[in-house]
């Protein structure tokens, strides 16, 4: 997996739920790259966008419920993007995960601290946290203000989606733009030489 195939896209930073569905497509050359490939991958991808701490190991059924949650999101943004009819097992899903984590902080307390509040959850409800953010930020996306402005790249071969900067973007990054350009070129010069 090389850096310029993760480049950020537009809206990823802001939207975990974005971020995650963007954590696995195929690149050009039916090359793949995925993310989350193991718990170890899972929880790194979890850290570097601080929905865990460093102390949280993931277990392979976590990542799968993980990996599970991004296919259902990219189902719902497919259909967002193209005007379909979502599927009602991802919206499902998606309600699931929104509501099977506490949404209350809980009360902690500190001899050195006193009392405090936080999302520490036991380790069984890990996942089913950061699923509810992660969906929880869908949700808000797809209902939200910035829905008008997802978008799928239109670069062949591309998966990822992203939020349009401004009207006329099309495709995720300047790398898939200049991949679109160079087979338009390449094409007019065949055309040329064949003519």
């Amino acid at each position: 997996m090389s850096d310029a195939s993760l480049t950020a896209v537009p809206g990823a930073e802001e939207h975990p739920s974005l971020a995650l569905v963007n954590s696995a497509s195929e690149l050009p050359g039916g090359r793949r790259y995925d993310e989350l490939d193991g718990p170890d991958d899972a929880a790194a991808w979890l850290m570097a966008h601080d929905l865990i701490g460093p102390e949280t190991v993931l277990q392979e059924h976590c990542r799968g419920r993980l990996a599970a949650l991004r296919a259902d999101l990219r189902d719902l943004f497919t259909a967002h993007t193209t005007g379909d009819v979502p599927p009602t097992a991802a919206v499902q899903a998606l309600n699931r995960a929104l509501t099977a984590a506490p949404g209350a902080l809980l009360l902690q307390f500190d001899p050195t601290a006193g009392f405090t509040r936080s999302a520490k959850h036991p380790v069984t409800q890990v996942i089913e946290h950061v699923m509810a953010v992660i969906a929880d930020d869908a949700a808000s996306l797809l209902s939200g203000d910035q829905a008008s402005v997802l978008a799928s790249c239109e670069a062949d071969g591309c998966q990822r989606f992203f939020l349009r900067t401004h009207a006329r973007r099309q495709w995720c990054s300047t790398r898939c733009g200049d991949r679109v350009r160079a087979a338009r070129a390449y094409a007019r010069k065949r055309a040329l030489h064949s003519a």
